[in-house]
Parts: structure tokens; C-alpha cells; sequence
């Protein structure tokens, strides 16, 4: 199962065929498990030309807490 979540937000288990719906601007971030791997097909609208602002990479730490 991979796991999204929202920042601050509970880690969320998702299955083959789950939608998952951020807000624009919603800071998240998404994985795979200790055990799974994970492939995710996103569709994005343009705002002002710009499509995806990209965050800095989570740590290991992070990701594992």
C-alpha cells in the first residue's frame, strides 16, 4: 500500500484504483511502503503557466516517522 498525506495530516493507505484529490496549494507528499512500490498517474490543471511547484525532498527521517 503507498501513503499519502498532507502535511501535518495522518499518513493515508491507498489501494490499486483509489483516488486521491489534493487542494492547490496543499502541501503532501506520497510513497511507497517499506514493502510495496508505488506508480501514480497525476492530472494537473496550469495556473499562471506553472503546473507543479515541487517541495524539498523528504528525509528519511521524515518519511519514516
Amino acid at each position: 500500500m503507498a501513503a499519502p498525506s498532507s502535511e501535518g495530516g495522518p499518513v493515508e493507505d491507498i489501494r490499486p484504483g483509489d483516488v486521491i484529490w489534493f487542494e492547490p496549494g496543499e502541501k503532501h507528499w506520497h510513497g511507497a511502503s517499506p514493502t510495496t512500490a508505488m506508480t501514480h498517474v497525476a492530472i494537473v490543471e496550469a495556473l499562471d503557466g506553472e503546473v507543479v511547484d515541487w517541495m524539498e525532498h523528504v528525509t528519511d527521517e521524515q518519511y519514516q516517522a
